[in-house]
């Protein structure tokens, strides 16, 4: 006599009887095209508030604004923070945090423009400013993923040692770059097409963060952490590893971040990439990245960073009070959590 079709339901996809019901997969693809759907609107509306932006500002100082000169600073000045944003999107994703990019910023640049490592040349200030970033990501991603720190704690004691060792290390001071071939990326001959070097390594950062978290298995590893740590696990996914990885990509593009830093500057400083913590979380915010975890995009992040950008450089073009910009800034991340929260109560429906 023949089993009931109603085992197949404890078979799990594929290996239960033909005639097992295709409901929960149909029910799947619309749930990703729902979603899929509410991230391409989110999008279009960061696209819609850059473009509102772009009006204040063409209205407001339209000689200025739209100079091309100040239009490439914008997207210089992104390029920076927008590299570290990138990291912090896949921090993010897996449910975790890290308060300490600013300061890994800042180790990472004043620790690669020493006298010592200036000796180096270009290729040392590359190489020291990537790994002083990788090493700081390490730390974080062992306390985090080994030592079953709170994300919040350990990111935390990073900022506060990584500010100390650059300020022991600077003693205050700033340090002045004098390898040529690093000035010179800063300046406008080196421009490709009109375009700044920097922001020509943000559009490559970010291509790559977009590939790696929609195209490969770690982007999928990554997104199945963030929303079921458990369930990852019981998938087979090294949930510890995978998180080791991740504060270790964030500490990567921290490096990177350091070194487009000193190129802009020209100098290391202990006080790099102040608040760069937050302006990054805030922009994958209101990217569409979720606090808790599971869902984010890098485009969105990337759109997130060009908005306050933006709104920084209009503020400063029009003499207005940094504290009224960063209440601006405050009111756009609420709105964006009321948004996140709005969404995710009408995807439950």
């Amino acid at each position: 006599m023949t089993q009931p079709a109603p085992s197949a339901q404890h078979q799990g996809p594929g290996k239960g009887h033909p005639s097992a019901p295709a409901d929960p997969p149909s029910k799947q693809g619309s749930g990703s095209r729902a979603l899929g759907l509410r991230v391409d609107v989110r999008n279009l509306s960061l696209l819609g508030v850059l473009a509102v932006l772009v009006a204040v500002g063409g209205i407001t100082e339209p000689d200025a604004f739209l100079d091309a000169g100040n239009l490439q600073l914008i997207l210089t000045q992104a390029s920076v923070i927008g590299v570290v944003t990138v990291g912090v999107t896949f921090v993010i994703i897996s449910g975790g945090i890290d308060l300490s990019v600013g300061a890994m910023v800042a180790l990472a640049s004043v620790w690669a423009t020493t006298l010592a490592t200036q000796e180096y040349g270009f290729a040392g200030i590359l190489f020291t400013a990537v790994v002083v970033g990788l090493a700081a990501g390490l730390v974080n991603g062992l306390l985090i993923a080994y030592g079953g720190m709170v994300p919040f704690i350990a990111t935390l004691a990073m900022l506060a040692s990584a500010r100390g060792l650059a300020l022991q290390i600077t003693d205050g001071k700033t340090q002045i770059v004098t390898v040529r071939s690093v000035l010179d990326l800063g300046l406008p001959d080196s421009y490709v097409l009109g375009i700044p070097p920097l922001v020509l390594v943000f559009a490559a950062v970010t291509v790559a963060g977009w590939l790696i978290l929609n195209r490969t298995t770690f982007g999928r590893r990554t997104v199945a952490v963030g929303g079921n740590a458990e369930a990852a696990r019981l998938a087979g996914i090294d949930v510890r590893r995978q998180r080791l990885y991740l504060y270790l990509l964030s500490g990567l593009c921290c490096g990177i971040a350091a070194f487009m830093l000193i190129i802009l500057s020209g100098s290391g400083q202990n006080t790099n990439g102040n608040l760069y913590e937050l302006d990054a979380i805030a922009a994958a915010i209101i990217g569409g990245t979720l606090l808790s975890g599971g869902r984010g995009t890098i485009i969105g992040s990337v759109l997130g960073v060009l908005v306050f950008t933006t709104i920084t450089n209009i503020f400063a073009l029009n003499n207005l009070q940094s504290d009224v910009q960063q209440i601006a800034k405050g009111a756009i991340i609420v709105a964006a959590v009321l948004v996140q929260r709005r969404t995710l109560r009408g995807g439950e429906t």
